[in-house]
């Protein structure tokens, strides 16, 4: 029996110990990254634990024949190929076409990388970032800056991984109508207003706290913001806004471990 005569059958539920097995697995989708693939071999791998379940298990020409091709070149972001491993198992489960997989799967690359650069990268980052930073002025130690950052930023990752599997499962080929969902449509834009709110509170807080009581310091930093903000006057349009507040966080944190 090929990967391609298997009847087409609903299946209802996938098991919790394959879900998480499925969801470790996610955690290193890009442990074997490479300019050929990108993060194809990362889906098969991340898969792999839903496709033992077609017929005949893992020595059938059915499982061998999934393997391969979900293992082929796909590009996404890798917090949200989530839903592109959920959906994907799912439709061969369900026996979908090979046809029709490798379009859903062409289709499916594009927006789930541009939705996952905005959404994390460009605002999840550096929100946590930011925060962080607000911290650090406010007085807190570099344990717990460091430690806020880092379960801010993994929780909502990791929430994020799970919503998509979860998303992905449940709506097989048609969870193309799940990426309108409000997060994603419109979570870069508010993130992005949070952020700018963090930057414009973390920026005095913590020159506040490298500048301290004394006031020698006060000239240039006055300097620095004169010169900073007719850089960003010419950079207008050249560069985005969150490149810029992580280059100004690693200067702060540059100059506070060097006082």
């Amino acid at each position: 029996m090929t990967a391609a005569s298997i009847p087409a059958r609903p299946v209802a539920e996938l098991p919790l110990r394959t879900r998480l097995a499925i969801f470790v697995r996610l955690l290193a989708i890009q442990g074997a990254w490479n300019y050929e693939t990108l993060l194809g071999n990362g889906i098969g791998f991340c898969m792999e634990p839903a496709l033992r379940r077609l017929p005949g298990g893992v020595h059938s020409p059915a499982f061998h024949a999934a393997l391969a091709r979900e293992s082929r070149y796909f590009n996404a972001h890798p917090y949200l190929a989530s839903v592109a491993v959920g959906a994907l198992a799912r439709a061969e489960l369900d026996g979908e076409p090979p046809e029709r997989i490798e379009r859903f799967r062409t289709a499916l690359a594009g927006p789930l990388g541009s939705v996952g650069d905005r959404l994390v990268w460009a605002g999840w980052l550096p929100f946590c970032s930011l925060l962080s930073l607000a911290l650090f002025g406010l007085g807190a130690s570099t344990m717990t800056v460091v430690l806020v950052f880092l379960l801010l930023y993994n929780a909502g990752h990791v929430a994020l991984r799970v919503w998509g599997l979860n998303t992905g499962w449940n709506h097989g080929l048609r969870v193309a109508a799940s990426l309108g969902n409000p997060v994603l449509r419109r979570g870069p834009q508010e993130i992005g207003r949070l952020a700018a709110l963090a930057t414009g509170i973390a920026i005095p807080l913590a020159l506040g706290r490298i500048i301290g009581p004394g006031r020698n310091f006060m000239g240039g930093v006055l300097i620095a913001v004169a010169l900073g903000s007719l850089l960003i006057v010419r950079l207008q349009g050249r560069i985005e806004g969150w490149r810029l507040s992580l280059v100004v966080l690693a200067a702060f944190v540059l100059i506070s471990v060097i006082r």
